[in-house]
Protein backbone atom coordinates (compact mmCIF):
# COMPACT_ATOMS: atom_id res chain seq x y z
CA UNK A 1 0.00 0.00 0.00
CA UNK A 2 1.32 3.59 -0.26
CA UNK A 3 2.88 5.00 2.56
CA UNK A 4 1.07 8.45 2.66
CA UNK A 5 -2.30 5.88 3.10
CA UNK A 6 -3.19 4.35 6.05
CA UNK A 7 -5.95 2.37 6.74
CA UNK A 8 -6.75 2.13 10.74
CA UNK A 9 -10.48 1.07 12.17
CA UNK A 10 -9.85 3.48 14.99
CA UNK A 11 -9.90 6.69 12.39
CA UNK A 12 -13.25 7.20 10.28
CA UNK A 13 -14.56 3.69 10.99
CA UNK A 14 -11.23 1.91 8.46
CA UNK A 15 -11.84 4.17 5.42
CA UNK A 16 -8.32 4.91 3.72
CA UNK A 17 -7.08 8.66 5.10
CA UNK A 18 -3.82 10.60 4.39
CA UNK A 19 -1.55 9.12 7.16
CA UNK A 20 -1.01 11.81 9.91
CA UNK A 21 -4.77 13.17 9.14
CA UNK A 22 -8.43 12.58 9.39
CA UNK A 23 -8.48 13.45 5.51
CA UNK A 24 -10.30 9.99 3.50
CA UNK A 25 -9.05 9.47 0.18
CA UNK A 26 -13.06 9.92 -1.09
CA UNK A 27 -12.71 13.23 0.11
CA UNK A 28 -9.88 13.86 -1.97
CA UNK A 29 -11.13 12.13 -4.92
CA UNK A 30 -14.39 13.42 -4.81
CA UNK A 31 -12.74 16.70 -5.35
CA UNK A 32 -10.68 15.97 -8.09
CA UNK A 33 -14.10 14.50 -9.61
CA UNK A 34 -15.57 17.88 -8.94
CA UNK A 35 -12.86 18.94 -11.46
CA UNK A 36 -10.86 20.74 -8.83
CA UNK A 37 -6.99 20.93 -9.50
CA UNK A 38 -4.20 19.84 -6.80
CA UNK A 39 -3.64 23.69 -5.83
CA UNK A 40 -7.48 23.77 -5.73
CA UNK A 41 -7.92 21.73 -2.96
CA UNK A 42 -4.98 22.53 -1.22
CA UNK A 43 -5.71 26.41 -1.20
CA UNK A 44 -9.52 26.22 -0.61
CA UNK A 45 -9.77 23.08 1.53
CA UNK A 46 -6.55 20.93 2.83
CA UNK A 47 -3.90 23.70 2.84
CA UNK A 48 -1.86 20.94 5.22
CA UNK A 49 -1.73 18.74 2.15
CA UNK A 50 1.55 17.83 -0.11
CA UNK A 51 0.65 17.85 -4.06
CA UNK A 52 2.05 14.13 -3.00
CA UNK A 53 -0.36 13.54 -0.81
CA UNK A 54 -3.25 14.24 -3.24
CA UNK A 55 -1.44 12.53 -6.01
CA UNK A 56 -1.16 9.70 -3.20
CA UNK A 57 -5.07 9.34 -3.06
CA UNK A 58 -5.39 9.12 -7.25
CA UNK A 59 -2.59 6.69 -7.06
CA UNK A 60 -4.86 4.78 -4.23
CA UNK A 61 -7.75 4.35 -6.38
CA UNK A 62 -5.98 3.22 -9.33
CA UNK A 63 -4.29 0.44 -7.08
CA UNK A 64 -7.62 -0.68 -6.06
CA UNK A 65 -9.17 -1.12 -9.56
CA UNK A 66 -6.10 -2.58 -10.86
CA UNK A 67 -6.18 -5.35 -7.99
CA UNK A 68 -10.31 -5.81 -8.85
CA UNK A 69 -11.38 -8.35 -10.48
CA UNK A 70 -13.64 -7.57 -13.15
CA UNK A 71 -16.04 -10.43 -15.15
CA UNK A 72 -18.04 -9.06 -18.28
CA UNK A 73 -22.15 -11.02 -18.38
CA UNK A 74 -22.18 -12.35 -21.21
Amino acid sequence: MNERISIDPNIHFGKPVIKGTRITVQNVLELINEGLSFEAIKADYYPDLSQDDIKACVDYAISLITAEDIRAAA
